[in-house]
């Protein structure tokens, strides 16, 4: 039982060490972040219309997820290269 204990403890404390990492990212690329939220809330915005736009909304809302993962993963590569 204590085996399975530690092992939860030590993913909880490597998740709460990574989502720190991805904070402080954020904090030191603040017009990536600002970035990320506004595409964020520009996909909530397309995905609630009631109107596909001249039938460009799937294509935007799928262009807004690439541009959002490819943000995260600029972010993630600059908190690893940080690290080194």
């Amino acid at each position: 039982m204590k085996f399975l204990s530690g092992l939860v403890l030590g993913g909880l404390l490597c998740g709460g060490a990574w989502t720190l990492s991805a904070q402080n990212e954020r904090a030191m690329h603040p017009r990536i972040a600002t970035a990320i939220a506004a595409l964020k809330d520009a996909r909530a915005y397309l995905e609630s219309a009631p109107h596909d736009f001249g039938g460009h909304k799937a294509d935007a809302i799928k262009a807004t997820d690439v541009a959002i993962r490819q943000l995260n993963l600029a972010l993630a590569y600059r908190g690893k290269e940080d690290r080194r």
